[in-house]
C-alpha cells in the first residue's frame, strides 16, 4: 500500500472488509466449537494524487505485480503523458486535448469526463468529495468527484503543467490544495472555495509539484536552477540551494532529504533542513528528466541516457543502471522488492532491487511518457497514443473498452 503521510491521507483510505474463514469439522458432541478465523482489515491501496502522496517519494509498501497481463484498455481523447490517479475503485486520466476521463478501475468504462481548454500533464490531486485537476490552460479546477461538476476553478497567469498536492493545514483548521504553476508562484488555496491562503514567487517556470517534508516545509525545484524550501504555515522562505542547472520535474523526498535530477545531466540530493547539498551523481552526458523514487537504501531516476539509474541514497553511489531501447523520461515506482518504469521504447519494465535484474517487460505498442501508477491491485498507465493501460497478476484475457 502506500504509505500514508498526513492524517488527512489516512482519511481518504477507506478500510476494505474484513474477510472471515469459517473452520469447521466433524467431533465429538459436547465439544468446544472451533474458532473462527478473521484476517486483519488491510487499507485500499490508492494512488491519490502525483508521485502517490505529499512526499512524492513514487513508493508502495508492497510486492511488484508477478507475471502481469493487461486486464483492459481504455482509447482515451488523445496522447497521454499524465500520470494516473487511483482511489475509490476509480481511474483518473488525462490527455494532450485537455480531457480528464474518469473510469471505472474494475471493467475501464467511463464514467464521466471533463474537458478544460488545454493540455493535461499531470495527475489530478483527489480528496475525499473532491477532485483538483490542473491544466495547461492556467486553472486549477475542483471538481465533484461523483459527478464531475466544476465547483470553483482558480485561474494563474500561465500554464499549470504539475500535479497539485492535497493536505490538511498544518492548524489542523482546513484542506489546502498546494500548486505550482509555470508563472513561477507556489500557491496555497483552501480546498473547500479557492481562497488563496499564501502565495511564494520564483524566478522562473516551475514545472513541477510541490513536496511536503516532515510536516513543516514545502521542497520544489525550478527552471531557477533553486532548490526552494519553503515554510509550509505561511510561505516564508526557508532556504535557497543552487545547483548547476535547471530541475525539470518534481522531486522526491525521504525523511528530511530531497532528491531530483537536472539538465547538466546530474541526479542530486539535498539536505533539506541544513540548506545544503548532500551529493552529486553524474553518469552519462544526457539529463535526468524524471522524477526519482526513493526509500531508506536506493534513488531510482530515469534518464534520456536510455537507462534507469539507482543510485545508494546515503552517498550518491552508482550501485547499479538498466537499460532499455528508449528514452525513461516517466518516473518509476518503487515497491518492496523491485521497481516498475515505462521507456519510450514502448516497454514496462520491472527489476529487482539488488541488483536491477529483469524481473519481467512488456511490450504495450505505444511509448510510454507518463508515469506509471499504481492503486487496487493494479498498474496503470497512459501511452502516447491514446490508450490507458490497467495490468494486474494473473492469466486474464484483456478487455478493450471504448
Amino acid at each position: 500500500m502506500v504509505k500514508p503521510t498526513s492524517s488527512f491521507f489516512r482519511r481518504f483510505c477507506p478500510l476494505l472488509a474484513a474477510l472471515s474463514l469459517v473452520v469447521s469439522g466433524c467431533g465429538e458432541r459436547g465439544a468446544t466449537p472451533a474458532k473462527q478465523a478473521e484476517s486483519k482489515p488491510e487499507p485500499e491501496v490508492a494512488w491519490p494524487m502525483t508521485r502517490g502522496g505529499p512526499a512524492l517519494s513514487g513508493r508502495v509498501e508492497g510486492p511488484v505485480l508477478r507475471d502481469p497481463v493487461v486486464a483492459w484498455t481504455f482509447t482515451a481523447s488523445g496522447s497521454i503523458s499524465a500520470e494516473a490517479a487511483i482511489a475509490a475503485g476509480r481511474i483518473y486520466v488525462g490527455t494532450a486535448k485537455g480531457i480528464l476521463h474518469v473510469l471505472d478501475a474494475e471493467t475501464g468504462r467511463e464514467v464521466w469526463s471533463f474537458t478544460t481548454q488545454d493540455a493535461i500533464t499531470a495527475a489530478p490531486a483527489l480528496s475525499p468529495g473532491r477532485v483538483f485537476l490542473s491544466s495547461n490552460d492556467g486553472r486549477l479546477y475542483a471538481l465533484d468527484a461523483a459527478t464531475g461538476r466544476e465547483v470553483w476553478r482558480f485561474a494563474s497567469e500561465d500554464k499549470i503543467s504539475s500535479g497539485a498536492i492535497t493536505i490538511r493545514a498544518p492548524d489542523n483548521s482546513a484542506d489546502w490544495v498546494l500548486v505550482n504553476g509555470y508563472d513561477g508562484t507556489t500557491r496555497v488555496l483552501k480546498a473547500a472555495d479557492g481562497a488563496l491562503v499564501w502565495s511564494y514567487k520564483t524566478d522562473d517556470f516551475i514545472n513541477g509539484s510541490p513536496a511536503v517534508v516532515d510536516g513543516r516545509w514545502i521542497v520544489f525545484g525550478g527552471c531557477d536552477s533553486q532548490l526552494h524550501v519553503v515554510n509550509l504555515k505561511d510561505g516564508t522562505l526557508v532556504h535557497k540551494i543552487a545547483t548547476t542547472a535547471q530541475i525539470p520535474a518534481s522531486i522526491a523526498t525521504f525523511g528530511t532529504l530531497a532528491y531530483c535530477g537536472n539538465y547538466a545531466n546530474q541526479a542530486v540530493a539535498f539536505d533539506v533542513a541544513a540548506g545544503t547539498v548532500a551529493w552529486t551523481y553524474e553518469d552519462r552526458a544526457l539529463p535526468f528528466f524524471s522524477s526519482p523514487a526513493v526509500n531508506d537504501r536506493l534513488v531510482l531516476i530515469g534518464s534520456r541516457d536510455k537507462h534507469l539509474h539507482a543510485i545508494h541514497r546515503a552517498t550518491g553511489a552508482a550501485v547499479w543502471t538498466f537499460r532499455t531501447g528508449g528514452r525513461v523520461e516517466g518516473s518509476p515506482i518503487l515497491f518492496t522488492d523491485g521497481v516498475v518504469f515505462g521507456s519510450s521504447d514502448g516497454r514496462l519494465y520491472a527489476a529487482s532491487l539488488d541488483a536491477g535484474a529483469e524481473l519481467w517487460s512488456l511490450d504495450l505498442g505505444e511509448s510510454l511518457v507518463a508515469s506509471p501508477a499504481f492503486g487496487g491491485r493494479q498498474l496503470v498507465v497512459g501511452g502516447d497514443k491514446g490508450t490507458v493501460f490497467a495490468l494486474r497478476a494473473g492469466p486474464k484475457p484483456a478487455v478493450k473498452v471504448n
